[in-house]
């Protein structure tokens, strides 16, 4: 998201008290910015049409609502934040457990835009498939927070019949034992308490698993470049 659209969406929240519902008019969210009634009104735009805030008339201005979309915005900016203050982390620690998927991984990771970015990038041939961990409560904040640290990134691209898009990889280790690589995808078909991971290998058979075990996954923090 731009971040003068972040910062509107911010201060709607801050007229609110809370990720909520806020009456104003465009003027006072201009002033709140220090922006023109234009521009302020162009982000408001913006926003809506990105899914973040939904406008309803009122009898003076608007109600303007943030949408679960826009709290997970500024959730992020809020993680992002914290990862800042609280200095930098070389491993995040996520637990999970194994759950069987729709196949969809074996799919997307076969696909050759994806797969010369693995052998290229990561120096490996990924497995058909992905080790997929329905993430545990005590660990979602961590998985949450991976999303804003540096990445190795696989761009996307398009096959002449549909457009694929980015990927974020993550170096890990399964059960301290397996490499493998974390990915987060930009449109994913899973939400924020799923980790996918791929590998070389099938790691159902390397590690002996089966639906309902437990996983710890060692996630590595790259360094920005």
């Amino acid at each position: 998201m731009k971040p003068g659209l972040l910062i509107t969406l911010y201060k709607i929240a801050e007229t609110a008290g809370s990720i909520g519902e806020a009456k104003c008019t465009t003027t006072e969210i201009a002033q709140k910015l220090g922006l023109s009634q234009q521009t302020a009104s162009r982000h408001l735009i913006e926003l809506e049409k990105l899914g973040h805030i939904k406008r309803m008339k009122a009898t003076r201005g608007e109600l303007i609502q943030i949408t679960p979309e826009g709290a997970e915005q500024l959730n992020l900016m809020y993680l992002t934040l914290q990862r800042i203050f609280e200095g930098p982390k070389r491993e995040v620690l996520i637990e999970g457990e194994v759950f069987s998927g729709l196949g969809e991984g074996a799919y997307y990771v076969s696909q050759p835009g994806y797969r010369r970015q693995f052998i290229e990038k990561l120096g490996f041939d990924p497995y058909a498939g992905t080790l997929n961990l329905k993430v545990e409560k005590q660990s979602q904040r961590e998985r949450r927070l991976l999303e804003t640290y540096p990445s190795i990134t696989l761009e996307g691209f398009m096959d002449g019949m549909r457009s694929f898009g980015q990927v974020k990889c993550y170096k890990a280790r399964v059960n301290d034992t397996v490499d493998g690589i974390v990915i987060t995808a930009m449109r994913s078909h899973y939400g924020e308490d799923v980790l996918e991971i791929v590998a070389p290998k099938n790691l159902r058979e390397i590690l002996g698993l089966k639906d309902g075990d437990s996983v710890k996954v060692r996630v590595f923090i790259s360094t920005p470049q």
